[in-house]
């Protein structure tokens, strides 16, 4: 017994400090600049650790046990670096282009060197031999192009499952394509898909792809999306954690579409659970609940603030705010917030305040365009890694809230020209 006990303890121990390094060689231009890196639960992000770039080689240390796809997020850059663990040392070195942003990527480790080549060569496979196979039709067998041509199809038909034997996370991901792939679904069935669901091994969670499929299954039962949904969460238990993950992705997948009848059933559905609620589906929940209309809109303490003396949202003393979530890089924004602009002094005359949530990683950025608009702007210099997308259940820019002078939601309009007509701004 005793020696069961002590087997036990040890492996406990091990499992709560074991850890991996992240090590980066990254250009001159990135020293002294943030990391961060994420894991996945479903299709949210988790962040595993953050580091910094102290000089051209950087190490960010994770403390915890992981396997499945990760993002290395370097917000100077404002772009990412995928990448799998393996809950082993990863090692890959980074280039930029001339205008600072993320070129190539070249990794060290054999997990992330395998991966990164069935990536491309599945590209390839999907982009390029179709039209290998057609040129190859112009040649005669006695040319050299032909050989060459011939040689290259053969090597991207070929399928080796035998290197993922030691790398069972890459050996699911491969294995999930059928499901991703827009050339393959056809053949897949909706029997298919709900045996994946029910059986698939805790990689789905961790592999970033549970989003990407689970649309794909929406879509093959676009005679019948109710029906189908109702089908696969009876299939994977909604009283389970897959259940609640399931439910969580398409809470949000129906936000994202704007599909409102259904995001509005399995969100009641989601609040009338009575069974233990995961975190992932406690988030969703809260996302959406605290942001109907009706409801008090959560505050924010305000970050890089411009055009304030305040320091959070609820400090802003007005008969109504319109809070906006916007990005200096959102066309859409470009298009709507000068128009915004125009019955600024009107609003301001009526008490109306305006209050900009920027979703730009990249600070400087931010600052030149937030300094060209008079209102409140605040940012956290995370893109869409910021607290906003969650906290406010933000899916695209521009997203426009009306509150009241207690903060609570009047109104969710879709655009700039539903804000002032609400408000009746001529």
């Amino acid at each position: 017994m005793k020696k069961i006990l002590f087997a036990g303890t040890f492996f406990l121990s091990a499992w709560a400090f074991s850890q991996f390094n992240v090590k980066i060689a990254v250009p001159s231009y990135l020293v002294d600049s943030d990391i961060y890196l994420y894991g996945f639960n479903g299709s949210k992000d988790i962040l595993f650790a953050k580091g910094k770039a102290g000089s051209t080689n950087a190490v960010v240390k994770v403390d915890k046990r992981y396997t499945g796809m990760m993002r290395a997020f370097f917000p100077k850059a404002n772009g990412s670096v995928n990448l799998i663990s393996e809950n082993k040392d990863i090692s890959f070195a980074l280039d930029l282009d001339s205008g600072n942003r993320i070129s190539n990527i070249v990794f060290a480790d054999e997990a992330n060197q395998l991966f990164s080549n069935q990536v491309e060569t599945q590209r390839k496979q999907e982009l390029i031999l179709p039209a290998l196979i057609q040129i190859k039709d112009f040649y005669k067998p006695t040319e050299g192009f032909y050989k060459s041509l011939d040689q290259e199809i053969n090597t991207l038909s070929k399928k080796d499952n035998s290197q993922y034997a030691s790398h069972p996370f890459i050996e699911f991901y491969q294995n999930s394509q059928k499901f991703v792939s827009q050339d393959k679904i056809a053949d897949v069935k909706t029997d298919d898909f709900i045996n994946y669901f029910t059986k698939s091994s805790e990689y789905l969670e961790t592999s970033g792809l549970m989003k990407p499929i689970l649309i794909n299954y929406l879509n093959i039962s676009k005679s019948n999306v109710e029906g189908g949904v109702d089908q696969l969460l009876a299939a994977v238990n909604v009283e389970t954690p897959r259940g609640q993950t399931v439910l969580s992705e398409l809470i949000d997948i129906f936000n994202s579409y704007n599909m409102v009848k259904l995001k509005e059933k399995y969100l009641k559905e989601g609040n009338n659970l009575k069974c233990t609620i995961t975190d992932r589906l406690a988030t969703t929940l809260k996302s959406n609940n605290n942001t109907e209309v009706g409801a008090k809109i959560p505050n924010n303490t305000f970050a890089n603030a411009i055009h304030s003396k305040y320091k959070s949202l609820y400090d802003v003393k007005a008969s109504k705010k319109i809070v906006v979530f916007w990005s200096s890089t959102c066309s859409h924004c470009e298009a709507e917030l000068p128009k915004l602009l125009e019955k600024y002094e009107q609003l301001k005359a009526q008490n109306i305040e305006v209050v900009a949530f920027s979703l730009d990683s990249n600070l400087d950025e931010y600052k030149a365009k937030a300094n060209v608009y008079p209102w409140i702007s605040a940012s956290e210099g995370k893109g869409w890694y910021s607290s906003y997308g969650e906290t406010y259940n933000v899916n695209a820019t521009p997203t426009y809230f009306i509150i009241d002078s207690d903060n609570k939601i009047l109104s969710k309009p879709d655009h700039v020209g539903d804000v002032l007509s609400f408000l009746k701004v001529n």
